[in-house]
């Protein structure tokens, strides 16, 4: 029949007409920006820095300023100057930490290579990307106070792979924390008296061979 198809068609858009107004699953518009967007856990956009502690964000940063993710930065967007003194990181050992962290984010690609060249999980990537600004030059380019942001922060953007960051540097810090005991444990072990100089050691006492002795009183044998 002649118009069947057009007739199937206006079907289709009247039944997801209808449907868009109570069924959820056909409520795919987001009325951004009064809703924030639902972005997923692999979205990224720019880095920011991991701190330990949101109370102390500058004194429990993660990067103990090896300056990886800066050499290897394909547009050499990241700008880090390592500190004269060490500060205690979180397994208590002292390291050196970033005087100086910039990024610039008009120059960086989203690229996430520094995220998978940091050996200390120290950096990664951003779900923020409201970032316009009036002046692209200063404004865009972010310091560490600016970049950092704590643990409970990257749980909520990346559940899956903070879980999994936890739980590797929980073990490293355990074996970390064993191993400092170990050692305070044998320091603290009494040691063996030292010889005293000018007399030699006897050692161990060795049982003296049986000499058979002649008979006393008797003839002298012939």
């Amino acid at each position: 029949m002649l118009g069947t198809g057009i007739l199937k068609g206006l079907a289709v858009t009247a039944k997801n007409f209808v449907g868009s107004y109570h069924d959820d699953a056909r409520m795919v518009t987001q009325e951004y920006p009064d809703v924030p967007a639902r972005l997923p856990a692999a979205f990224r956009n720019f880095p920011f820095l991991v701190t330990e502690n949101a109370t102390d964000p500058m004194g429990t940063l993660r990067c103990v300023a090896c300056q990886i993710c800066e050499k290897e930065c394909p547009p050499q967007c990241i700008y880090i100057e390592k500190s004269k003194d060490k500060k205690p990181d979180a397994t208590g050992k002292p390291q050196l930490y970033p005087a100086v962290f910039a990024i610039d984010t008009a120059v960086c690609m989203s690229c996430q290579l520094c995220v998978e060249v940091c050996p200390f999980d120290a950096i990664k990537m951003d779900h923020v990307f409201e970032i316009a600004v009036t002046d692209r030059f200063t404004g865009l380019l972010l310091n560490r106070e600016e970049l950092a942001k704590p643990n409970s922060y990257f749980h909520q953007i990346h559940p899956d792979e903070a879980a999994e960051v936890d739980a590797r540097l929980g073990a490293e810090r355990k074996a970390a924390e064993e191993k400092a005991k170990a050692a305070a444990a044998a320091k603290a072990a009494p040691k063996p008296a030292a010889p005293v100089a000018g007399v030699a050691d006897p050692g161990p006492a060795s049982p003296r061979p049986a000499t058979d002795k002649p008979a006393t009183g008797g003839a002298p044998a012939p």
